[in-house]
């Protein structure tokens, strides 16, 4: 029973995390494009700050294997 309900949290844990990432990047990236097509200059911190939201989905990942491995 707590295996079922361990891997449930854990599908949350990635799932959620990747939307949120998900979301993140689509605002973060689209803004950043605008900035680059104006000014080239910003070029790497426009990378960036669309780099960063990733770790997001890392973190879930990572929450995932911890929860999998511990029960």
């Amino acid at each position: 029973m707590i295996e079922g309900l361990v891997a449930i949290g854990a599908g949350l844990a990635v799932g959620l995390a990747g939307i949120g990432a998900g979301k993140a990047e689509a605002v973060i990236g689209s803004s950043a494009v605008k900035v680059m097509a104006e000014q080239e200059r910003f070029f790497g911190k426009g990378l960036l700050m669309t780099v960063i939201p990733e770790s997001i989905a890392i973190f879930g990942l990572v929450v995932a294997v911890v929860l999998l491995f511990i029960f």
